[in-house]
């Protein structure tokens, strides 16, 4: 069980089009922390070339940070998770590039 999701940026262009496929691209090496309620690291994963990424943790409540990126704006907010002993729980993550 745990956490798994991809890891985005974005907006990648000035201007989105209606039919256009979203202005995102994959983020690899962002690291991604699992902290308990006590605020110490209990998983740390870093995503892939495609942008994936998964935490492995037991059935519990973590609050997932985001870790900053050199190059993209800032990180996604913190998000609290709930892992049950069934399924991983998907998070996808998208960080900010800044060019509106």
């Amino acid at each position: 069980t745990g956490v798994r999701g991809v890891v985005l940026a974005g907006p990648t262009c000035p201007v989105e089009q209606a039919g256009q496929s979203p202005c995102v691209r994959s983020v690899s090496d962002a690291t991604i922390l699992a902290l308990d309620s006590a605020r110490h690291e209990v998983g740390r994963a870093t995503s892939d070339a495609s942008g994936a990424y998964f935490l492995r943790l037991p059935p519990g409540t973590y609050e997932i940070v985001p870790q900053a990126v050199q190059g993209l704006m800032r990180p996604p907010g913190e998000t609290t998770v709930t892992v049950s002993d069934r399924a991983p729980i998907q998070l996808d993550l998208q960080y900010d590039t800044g060019i509106r």
